[in-house]
């Protein structure tokens, strides 16, 4: 049985429904007994920000089930795209040729998945026809599925979690250019983690675009947690200083820090990076412990440009992909690993708070080709 056909009976094996609309009201739980009961779980979970008891397999199920289904949701316009594509280039050959072949390229490109990605994996797909003598386009789907699967893994142990500091206040640095979302994800994240128990502050680093303290303000209102800014114009490391002293004299767990996403030239925001790390490391030990790009999956092969862009600036230690929803050409997450070696921490999904997901491979893969087979 093929990687991908496992996956598809994972998360199959509970049901999920397949309306993409109306989904807080589409929830349900059929072995709860008591189905009002069960109700009132589930809208005192969402409506409180709280995550559902994690010794009922009911409530982990309910769980899986709800990411689930906003992989699926936020991969629709890929899938559409992307594998409708693929199943009419199936329709149309009877065997595997040289023709075959070229469409499929053309398709896996025009999927954002990157020329170079996509010519490694031409190879490796070649060899596995000539070797396993498949003839049949069909017979191929689930081995296509499988390859794109195996780009991301890649025989390497994928660090999707986040690196939390043993003691102290765990410090989570910014960066990413203007424009892809920074100051919504650090909210969304806020929001999340707050969920999760921890004591969340966070730190207006971006003192340079207009507006953006007075945004990330809202944002600690809106979600109701810590926050620490200065008027326009401060020095950012200040502000960073200052946002540490008060997280570890306010014994915050996460601090998630912005900062500015353009300068007047690269040396400047180098510099200007640079200067934040030594405040950050000097105040907590081993701090940043992560440093996420924020790159807008819309940008396409233009993210891939900013992601190596950054990385030699300074140290990158995870990918959020913002805004995937919004682009029929959801494979650019295979061609960030692939392209810069840099592991997809959190892709937005959507619109809502909880559209922001951790980054999971098999959900991706799942939501992306559920349809294909």
């Amino acid at each position: 049985m093929g990687l991908f056909r496992k996956i598809k009976e994972m998360f199959q094996s509970s049901p999920v429904g397949e309306e993409e609309n109306d989904f807080e009201k589409s929830i349900q739980i059929s072995e709860e007994k008591n189905e009002e009961e069960s109700k009132k779980k589930v809208d005192f979970s969402l409506e409180n920000k709280q995550s559902f008891e994690k010794d009922s397999h009911l409530d982990v199920t309910n769980d899986c089930n709800q990411d689930v289904r906003i992989y699926e949701k936020g991969l629709s316009k890929t899938r559409k795209n992307f594998v409708s594509n693929l199943i009419a280039l199936t329709s149309r050959y009877q065997k595997i040729t040289e023709e075959y072949f070229d469409e499929l390229e053309e398709i896996l490109i025009m999927a954002d998945i990157g020329v170079h990605t996509v010519i490694g994996f031409m190879d490796r797909l070649r060899d596995r026809v000539k070797k396993e003598k498949i003839e049949n386009p069909e017979d191929l789907k689930e081995i296509i599925v499988d390859e794109l699967f195996i780009i991301y893994v890649d025989d390497t142990i994928l660090t999707n979690k986040i690196q939390y500091a043993e003691t102290g206040p765990t410090v989570l640095l910014f960066v990413g250019v203007n424009g892809v979302g920074k100051t919504t994800t650090i909210g969304k994240l806020a929001w999340k983690l707050q969920g999760e128990g921890k004591k969340v502050l966070l730190v207006a680093g971006d003192t340079f675009r207009a507006g953006a303290t007075k945004q990330l303000e809202e944002w600690s209102k809106k979600v109701g947690v810590g926050f620490l800014g200065k008027e326009e114009g401060s020095d950012p490391a200040s502000v960073v200083f200052d946002g540490l002293k008060k997280a570890k004299d306010e014994k915050y767990d996460i601090v998630l820090i912005d900062t500015a996403g353009r300068l007047q030239n690269r040396t400047n925001l180098m510099n200007e990076l640079e200067k934040i790390n030594r405040v950050i490391g000097r105040e907590i030990e081993d701090a940043p412990h992560e440093t996420l790009l924020i790159i807008d999956a819309t940008t396409g092969q233009n993210g891939i440009s900013q992601a190596k862009k950054f990385k030699e600036i300074t140290n990158i230690t995870g990918i959020v992909l913002t805004k995937l929803d919004g682009t029929a050409k959801g494979g650019i997450v295979l061609a960030i690993k692939e392209e810069v070696n840099l592991p997809v921490k959190y892709i937005g999904l959507g619109e809502r708070k909880e559209d922001l997901q951790p980054f999971d491979i098999e959900k991706y893969i799942y939501g992306l080709f559920k349809d294909m087979m």
